[in-house]
């Protein structure tokens, strides 16, 4: 779950203008210094600690992950993959959770010396439902599901058959399965009673948002670190609720997060450039996400920075959400 930290918690902040601040304004008692002692008020521990994980392996294609209309800022873009992800932070209470996804051809690769416009025959995507328990941690890992493409048989020379992917030859490629998950805890996202922002004009809402984008980017160049905690807060409380974390993790990983990215004298903020609209969490959500081949960048939103951190100058991604709370007019962050 550490892993995902710097990818998960980069939220968005003020600009020093006094009314973007009125309009931004969450959680006005967090600042920098209590966000720690804040967050860990919520955290409870149980019996039984259950840690839900995703696990993928795909083959000549491209892959977006969603948890309950959420997307995984985890990049599933290498022309090959198996590994897994933690989801728990995605999970806010038990019951139904759908998992789904949207499939692109490979393109270029280094892997390959061909260059796949569509989905091919052997296109391959394998993806598991396991969880695991805290605080039993002898037992071996519970299976829930297990998912493979739809394929059918196809008879290459006579009495010789192999398995085709139903999407071959298309550019592209989406679907869900649905499993029951059972929670300790019970937590509801800032966003649940959000409008749908599909219902507003998508250039209106487009502009809308990059205006907000733009604040945030000054915010971030300009080191506002209590508004960034301010807006922070409800993603940060999330998941560490969701993964039972420690008082001693959650203050060392948030000191991390603004000491050494932050607060680091290389950190800069990259232009907002190339990104597309993009709605999740069924249209309660949306973020700018960037519009490009690149891997390196490829499925993170037009927030982002570099900073030289660990032995090397790193991309630092800001993968927030905004809505609208019902009856409001102005964007919040997630």
């Amino acid at each position: 779950m550490k892993n995902i930290l710097l990818s998960l918690a980069a939220i968005t902040s003020l600009t020093a203008c006094s009314q973007v601040k009125n309009d931004l304004a969450q959680n006005k008692n967090i600042d920098a210094n209590n966000i720690v002692e804040e967050i860990t008020k919520h955290i409870k521990h149980y019996p039984s600690e259950k840690i839900y994980i995703l696990g993928y392996s795909n083959d000549k294609c491209y892959v977006d992950m969603y948890v309950n209309g959420i997307k995984l800022s985890k990049a599933f873009n290498r022309a090959l993959g198996n590994s897994a992800i933690e989801i728990n932070p995605f999970l806010f209470q038990s019951g139904k959770c759908k998992v789904s996804f949207k499939m692109y051809p490979l393109g270029k690769s280094k892997e390959y010396d061909e260059v796949f416009h569509t989905l091919v025959d052997d296109t391959n995507l394998d993806l598991s439902l396991l969880s695991y328990d805290l605080k039993d941690k002898n037992a071996a890992d519970k299976e829930y599901i297990a998912y493979t493409l739809p394929k059918k048989k196809e008879e290459v020379v006579k009495g010789y058959f192999r398995e085709k992917f139903d999407g071959a030859g298309k550019a592209f490629f989406e679907d869900s399965f649905e499993f029951d998950i059972n929670l300790p805890y019970h937590s509801k996202p800032p966003f649940e009673d959000a409008m749908d922002l599909r219902k507003i004009n998508k250039s209106d809402l487009k502009s809308k948002l990059l205006k907000k984008y733009q604040e945030v980017w000054n915010i971030y160049s300009n080191n506002e670190y209590d508004n960034i905690a301010k807006l922070e807060y409800n993603s940060l409380k999330d998941l560490y609720v969701s993964t039972y974390e420690s008082k001693e993790n959650v203050s060392k990983n948030i000191n991390t997060l603004f000491e050494q990215i932050y607060k680091n004298s290389s950190f800069e903020m990259q232009p907002l450039k190339n990104y597309k609209l993009e709605y999740v969490a069924g249209g309660k959500l949306v973020a700018l996400m960037l519009d490009t081949n690149d891997n390196q960048l490829r499925g993170n939103t037009a927030l982002w920075a570099k900073v030289n951190y660990d032995h090397g100058t790193r991309a630092i991604f800001l993968n927030r959400y905004f809505y609208i709370p019902a009856g409001e007019t102005e964007f919040k962050v997630y």
